[in-house]
C-alpha cells in the first residue's frame, strides 16, 4: 500500500500538522505502508488559469510546466492521498487549496449525474486514491473543522472516491509544549493514538470507533489552553512591540 501526503502548511517542516503527520506515518509504516510526505509549500506550483486546456488542448494534462508534472501521478499513483493542514480562517491553506484547483487534469468535462441524484465531472481514470484528512487548528474545540471537513467530504465526491478518515486537534499550539514536564505525558498518549489510526488505515481502510473518540478527547481542558495560551501572545506582542 501507498500512502502519500500532502502537507499544505505555508510553515512546512516547522508546523504542528507536521507533528500528527509524523505519527500518524510511524504507524502505517509499522503496518506495511510505503510512505511520502510530500510539503508543497517546497514545490513550484502555479495557480490555475480556469482556461479549461487541461480538458481542451492537452486532456488529462495542464498546459503549465512545474511541479504538479510530478505531483500530479503521485497523486494517483497513491492508494491513500491524506491532505494534511492546518486551518486558516475556518478553511485549508492557500498552498493546499492551490494544489487542489490543479488537481482538474484528473476529471473529465463532462457532467454526470451521480446516486443522489447531484451533478458532477465525470472520472478521467478508472481508480481514484481514498482520501484522509489531518488538520490542527490554533483555537480549541471541534467546530473550527466544519467547513473544513465539508469541503474535504465534498472533494472525495468530486474524486469519485471516499473520504475514509478525518483526524482534527483543536488546541494545536499545545504541541509546543512538548518538552513541558506536565504536558510531555498527555502528549506522548496522544501520538501513540496517531500510530494506532495508522495501522488501523492500512489495516482496515478505516478508522474504529473506539479510535476516533479517543482522537476527539481534549488533551487539556479548553478554561485553561485559553488562559495560558492568551498570556503567550501578551508575552509576544510586549517581546515585538516597536517603540
Amino acid at each position: 500500500m501507498k500512502i502519500t501526503v500532502f502537507s499544505g502548511s505555508h510553515k512546512g517542516r516547522e508546523g504542528n500538522t507536521l507533528i500528527m503527520v509524523e505519527e500518524f506515518l510511524k504507524g502505517a509504516e509499522e503496518a506495511g505502508a510505503e510512505t511520502e510526505n510530500i510539503f508543497l509549500i517546497e514545490k513550484n506550483i502555479g495557480y490555475c488559469k480556469g482556461k479549461f486546456e487541461c480538458w481542451l488542448k492537452t486532456p488529462g494534462m495542464c498546459t503549465l510546466r512545474d511541479d504538479m508534472d510530478d505531483l500530479l501521478p503521485a497523486f494517483m499513483a497513491s492508494d491513500i492521498a491524506v491532505f494534511a493542514c492546518p486551518v486558516y480562517f475556518d478553511n485549508v491553506p492557500a498552498v493546499m487549496k492551490n494544489f487542489i484547483d490543479r488537481l482538474a487534469p484528473v476529471l473529465l468535462p463532462h457532467f454526470e449525474e451521480d446516486e443522489k441524484g447531484e451533478y458532477r465531472h465525470a472520472k478521467r481514470y478508472e481508480k481514484f486514491p481514498k482520501i484522509a484528512v489531518i488538520s490542527n487548528a490554533g483555537l480549541p474545540g471541534k467546530t473550527n473543522f466544519e467547513v473544513e471537513s465539508l469541503f474535504f467530504r465534498r472533494l472525495a465526491r468530486t474524486f469519485h472516491t471516499e473520504l475514509i478518515a478525518e483526524i482534527y486537534r483543536g488546541e494545536g499550539e499545545i504541541f509546543r509544549g512538548k518538552n513541558n514536564i506536565m504536558l510531555k505525558p498527555l502528549l506522548g498518549k496522544y501520538k501513540k493514538l496517531l500510530r494506532c489510526a495508522g495501522r488501523e488505515i492500512v489495516e482496515n481502510q478505516k478508522l474504529s470507533d473506539k479510535t476516533v473518540r479517543e482522537l476527539e478527547k481534549q488533551i487539556v481542558p479548553e478554561s485553561l489552553y485559553i488562559k495560558f495560551g492568551n498570556e503567550e501572545w501578551d508575552r509576544l506582542c510586549e517581546e515585538n512591540r516597536v517603540d
